[in-house]
Order: C-alpha cells, then structure tokens, then sequence
C-alpha cells in the first residue's frame, strides 16, 4: 500500500474535522492529517477499503454506524494512568470523604470520559483504603461510582480490568499492586472483585444530555476538555453542575479551568492543586 492511498485532500480532511468535532466533541487542529492516517490505517485493512479517503468518506455515511463508531473510536485519545496527579485522591480521602461521611444515601462519584479504567479504579482503591483505615470516614451507606467513556472498546477493557507491566508500572505503587491486583495465566494482572464491583460502566458521550445518569456528589473530568470546542466546553460545564448537588464537587485536569467559562462554580485553591464546588 502507498503513501498515496493514505493521503486526504484538504477538502477532505476539513469535512472529516467538522464531522469529528459534531459526533464526538474532538477538535483536530490544523495540518493533523499525519494523526488520522497513523489511527486509521489499521481500518483501511480490517474493512479492505485501498485509500483513506474511501474510509472517511464511507464512514460519514449515517448507515455505516459500526465503521462510524470505529473510526470514532480510533481517533479518541485514551492517555491515562493510575492515581494521576495524585492530589484529587488524596484530597479525597482526606478531606471530601469525611465530609460527606453523613450523608444520607450513598456518595455518588462519577468518572467521566474513563479511556481504560485507571481513574474510576483509583477511586474504588481509594475508597477501600479509607475504609480500611478509619472507621466513619467513608459514608455509612457506601460509595457508588458511575463511569462512562464513548468508546465501546475502552468500555470493555474495563470491564475485564486486566492491565500488563506497562500499564501497571505507570501510577501503581507495589503496595497497591499487592494488595488489589492478581496474577493472570496470560501475564497480566487483574483487578480483584472488590474493586471491580464498585464501578459500574456504561457507554456515554458528554455530547449528549446527562439527564438518564442522575444526580452526583463529584465528578472527575480529567484531561478532556482540552480536546473540545470552547462552545462545547461551556455546555459541558453547564451540564456538569446541573448533574451535580449543591455543593458538589468537579475535578478538572491540571491544564483546565472552568474559570471564565461558566458562573455556576467556586475555585477552591489546595495545595497543591484545585477543584470547582458548585455554588448553592
């Protein structure tokens, strides 16, 4: 197969940026075509269609919905690691859980936009480790974690919750790996149960109205609004506190503020780091 057949006209990648942005919220900047022919050659194969430009404008088409939801899929970047920038979990287990510890029902937590796992499992580790600790300082009826991701391949990573060195190597300490993972026949390691029952996955695009996902206590979004639009950065902001409960609390990532975007939150300054408290 040539270079050629990997080449996308400049008409052609413009369409296939617009097209990227309005299903999935991903904005592709200028001069990115090298990052669409390294995801999407594979499909080019797997599909046995000989030019990228066949692919991207077949996949435009409404009913090829599982090329559509592959290519998708490809282009989503699923950058993640375990306890990342560690301060949201330690300020949840040393602040925001004990604050919530009297709540009435469960604590709800949600993981949005999860890529393969790691920050909604370093949640329920978190939690398990407060538990194990101190008596009183995880809510009496317990913690819920929803986590959602649009791509259905991440989905079921999840899922199976097995990780190889790599994955493990990149956020894990020994000690978290000794105490909630076991050795697999094929090399890899694998959640144990009591962590892969805390979280409950489901497929979801934060494109779409939140309205069936309920109400949450905090919510992590971590290093994906950098890849939207500014317009679809504020409806997701919007979207965010109507989700939330009075008083709850959004994680952003370290290079992302909600400052500016929307009024409905207070900048709560940590050291280090900050989180966003929705204004009662």
């Amino acid at each position: 197969m040539t270079v050629a057949n990997k080449t996308l006209a400049e008409t052609e990648y413009t369409q296939f940026k617009q097209f990227l942005e309005q299903h999935s919220g991903i904005v592709l900047g200028d001069n990115k075509q090298y990052l669409v022919r390294s995801r999407l050659a594979p499909l080019m194969g797997k599909y046995d269609l000989p030019t990228l430009s066949e692919l991207v404008s077949k996949s435009m088409k409404p009913a090829e919905r599982q090329l559509r939801a592959e290519v998708i899929d490809a282009m989503t970047t699923n950058e993640t690691l375990w306890f990342r920038d560690k301060y949201p979990f330690e300020l949840l287990a040393s602040e925001l859980l004990p604050e919530f510890a009297g709540k009435g029902g469960p604590l709800k937590i949600w993981s949005a936009a999860c890529s393969s796992g790691q920050e909604p499992y370093s949640i329920a580790m978190t939690v398990l480790e407060c538990q194990q600790r101190a008596l009183g300082a995880v809510p009496s009826a317990g913690v819920s974690i929803l986590a959602t991701d649009l791509s259905p391949s991440m989905l079921e990573r999840c899922r199976k919750a097995e990780y190889d060195s790599l994955a493990l190597a990149r956020g894990l300490s020994e000690e978290r790996k000794r105490q909630f993972f076991e050795p697999c026949n094929t090399g890899t390691m694998q959640l144990k149960d009591n962590v892969k029952r805390m979280v409950n996955f489901r497929p979801h695009n934060l494109l779409d109205s939140y309205a069936s996902l309920g109400k949450f206590d905090i919510i992590f979004c971590r290093n994906v609004l950098i890849y939207f639009s500014p317009e679809a950065k504020s409806n997701i902001l919007r979207q965010f506190a109507a989700a939330l409960n009075p008083g709850g609390i959004l994680f952003l990532g370290a290079s992302e503020s909600a400052a500016g975007v929307t009024e409905e939150f207070d900048m709560v300054r940590c050291n280090p780091g900050i989180y966003y408290r929705k204004r009662s």
